[in-house]
């Protein structure tokens, strides 16, 4: 089915704040959700409308808090979460971030304690916005693992992503920003619920054999695992996620030690730079755009269209679904619908409020 992508925007909002959001928060959650939608990460779209109201529900996620500075270093600061709406809390640590590294020419930003904060890339946009370099080293907490270590059996980390952005006067960023397992989590949530496959190398069943079936993780019996990216070199980066997000960031790892009822939170080492502090500005956007250009300018290979710089394919996806529409799978909206009942919204006046482009 093919949702418009304001209409879908609305439900989302209003599902949120039945769940207990304040309306503004909800608003902009919902955004940060379809936003992710429109870029092609459905894996961190409206499909996760149930892990949030199932969050707020059970109060392990709480709305109405804000981040908070805990320790104060100037260029660097630490912020507490208190497990507040990860997109809301994200951007109030970016805002942060973005004020100390104009200020001192850089600034780190360590965020502990928030909920899912969705796309990665949103803050590296936001920060690449405003015309700033930023690298963001993420881990997940909250609930049991799902990712086996290069060479092990079984399971020790959950997907652990990582970002980076490099700003461009036109608003073309060059965005980075990975699962440092084959494919995120949520895609594997997705293909289950489309009833496909995932990548080879993704997964390993409960033996650690190699399987495509979502369901090792997704189905009734989720006895498999995923797999890092690229064998030990995306085992390695994980690794560095979970230090520097989990144990510097916010002082949260995923070792046993720590309590896991079932939430997804985050926590998050940002490092933000001004490139006009390092050297000449004119000169680092000169620089980058020529390299830009060398790398546009190679041949294609066979059976590929062009060659695309990290962030490309989100710009083509964002024009393509604000055209086309949204596409949700029957199962993942029967998903967001009971969410919503669960909440207090009925499914038929959330049905009512989705405008669907295919009948």
């Amino acid at each position: 089915m093919l949702i418009e992508h304001t209409s879908l925007t609305e439900v989302a909002s209003a599902i949120l704040a039945k769940a207990g959001a304040p309306r503004e928060q909800a608003v902009a959650v919902a955004e940060h959700l379809v936003e992710a939608n429109l870029k092609g990460h459905d894996s961190h779209g409206v499909g996760m409308i149930p892990s949030y109201v199932k969050g707020m529900l059970d109060q392990q996620v709480n709305p109405h808090n804000h981040a908070e500075i805990i320790k104060d270093g100037n260029a660097l600061v630490s912020l507490d979460a208190g497990t507040g709406l990860g997109r809301i809390v994200g951007f109030e640590a970016m805002d942060i971030g973005i004020e100390r590294a104009k200020q001192y020419g850089i600034s780190c930003v360590a965020l502990g304690n928030a909920a899912h904060l969705g796309r990665i890339g949103a803050f590296a946009e936001y920060c690449a916005d405003h015309g700033l370099v930023s690298m963001h080293y993420v881990n997940v907490v909250g609930h049991d693992p799902m990712v086996v270590a290069f060479g092990g059996r079984d399971r020790r980390f959950i997907t652990n992503p990582y970002c980076c952005a490099v700003p461009r006067p036109d608003g073309h960023h060059v965005v980075l920003d990975m699962a440092t397992t084959t494919v995120a989590a949520g895609k594997v949530r997705v293909a289950h619920m489309q009833g496909g496959s995932v990548p080879s190398q993704s997964l390993v069943d409960e033996n650690g054999v190699e399987t495509t079936d979502p369901g090792v993780i997704f189905g009734p019996n989720p006895t498999g695992a995923m797999q890092p990216f690229g064998g030990h070199k995306g085992y390695g980066l994980m690794v560095i996620c979970e230090l520097l997000g989990g144990a510097l960031g916010g002082m949260l790892t995923m070792q046993p030690e720590h309590p896991r009822r079932g939430a997804t939170l985050n926590n998050m080492l940002s490092i933000l730079i001004d490139p006009e502090a390092v050297g000449d500005l004119a000169s680092f956007d000169q620089e980058v755009g020529a390299m830009i250009d060398y790398i546009y300018a190679s041949t294609p290979a066979a059976g590929v269209d062009r060659v695309r710089l990290p962030g490309d394919p989100e710009q083509e996806s964002v024009a393509k679904r604000k055209a086309n529409g949204i596409e949700i799978d029957p199962n993942s909206w029967a998903s967001v619908l009971n969410a919503a009942e669960h909440a207090g919204l009925g499914k038929t006046t959330v049905a009512a409020m989705a405008n669907l482009l295919d009948g």
